[in-house]
């Protein structure tokens, strides 16, 4: 598209600040792809070529490079500093919802490729970030949630508490005794599940239970084909792999126990390792349940301390809820927000239930 005869400022503002967005953001990619080599390294080149296509049609728009540029998005600007320092996953979730929002579906100025490219580089970067999130093991899975079960469980009950009216030595020991009790119930939780997950899996795998029966079995009629046909293999292709397997055991020597070559398995990282998940597990739901008691282990008691106390767990479901939502490529504003108002929510429900069963007892 060609400029108009005669743009307004305001044109010529806008297309201004698409320049320099899109430099940054060109920026941003050629930073992660400096972390990265083979096929993501080239998949990133390629959006900063993209980006670069873009940037000059707007410099064409503008008639060369303007004498004042306005500063990029903050939203850009805080990518680029991220990209520069970390380069991991939460970098590309944020470029991920970005590219979502990109002006130019709406904007006049824009071709039709232009606002094209940005919807793949939407899709571009989630299958870059679900790899990411594929790589992350069930340790930091449960380090995430495990510090907002202890949030949100522990503010929860030192609300409970606080609220019959007993006094701030009561309230601490509480609080110290529920980080103690979820600490312990979530990372023995954790060791069961992701252990039993294992065992199910290697369950599942191949092994060298019939070996040495291979050498007897019929080169032509051997059942060994029904067992890759249970694995889902086509039946000919089954019995050729079959064959080929009976007639390397029927060439081996047969002074000893005939074993099987070792078959390629899968190694679970995306399960984790069992101790890893649990010690995760406890520490992340201690420091989570720690912060709702830390007013009073400082002293503070009454309202000062209920105060308090809300305010340092909201700051952190905030933060871990923003932590949910980029890892699950949602809205990381939305997600804080909703994690807030499910701790807050606990906290009044245990709080009100406190009042009501102090003022029963007195």
């Amino acid at each position: 598209m060609s400029a108009p005869a005669q743009p307004t400022s305001r044109d010529r503002r806008r297309w201004a600040k698409y320049l320099v967005n899109e430099r940054a953001e060109a920026q941003v990619y050629r930073q992660l792809a400096a972390r990265r080599d083979g096929e993501e390294r080239d998949i990133l080149l390629a959006l900063v070529e993209a980006e670069g296509r873009h940037e000059a049609h707007w410099l064409t728009l503008l008639g060369g490079e303007p004498s004042h540029l306005p500063r990029p998005d903050a939203g850009t600007v805080l990518i680029g500093w991220l990209a520069r320092r970390f380069g991991s996953i939460f970098v590309l979730a944020l470029a991920q919802n970005a590219e979502a929002r990109s002006p130019y579906e709406t904007e006049p100025f824009a071709t039709p490729a232009m606002a094209a490219d940005e919807k793949i580089h939407h899709e571009v970067v989630r299958g870059l970030a679900a790899r990411g999130r594929r790589r992350l093991s069930g340790t930091f899975r449960a380090a995430v949630f495990g510090a907002n079960d202890g949030l949100v469980s522990n503010l929860a009950l030192v609300m409970g508490v606080g609220a019959t009216g007993v006094s701030a030595q009561f309230v601490l020991f509480s609080g110290i005794a529920g980080l103690l009790a979820g600490a312990l119930s979530m990372g023995a939780g954790e060791f069961v599940s992701v252990r039993s997950q294992r065992e199910l899996l290697e369950a599942t795998e191949p092994n060298n239970f019939a070996d040495n029966v291979l050498p007897d079995l019929d080169l032509d009629a051997n059942e060994l084909a029904l067992v890759y046909r249970t694995r889902g293999m086509p039946e000919a292709e089954a019995l050729e792999r079959a064959r080929g397997v009976v007639s390397a055991a029927h060439d081996a020597d047969r002074s000893m126990p005939y074993t099987r070559p070792a078959e390629a398995v899968d190694d679970h990282e995306v399960v984790g390792s069992a101790w890893r998940a649990a010690l995760s597990s406890f520490l992340f739901f201690a420091s989570g349940a720690i912060i709702p008691v830390l007013p009073w282990i400082f002293g503070l008691s009454g309202v000062a301390a209920v105060v308090t106390a809300l305010v340092l767990v909201g700051i952190a479901l905030l933060a871990t809820g923003a932590a949910v939502g980029l890892l699950s490529g949602g809205p990381p504003l939305r997600r804080a927000v909703r994690q807030l108002l499910i701790g807050y929510g606990a906290a009044t429900i245990t709080y009100v239930l406190g009042l009501l069963f102090g003022v029963s007892m007195g």
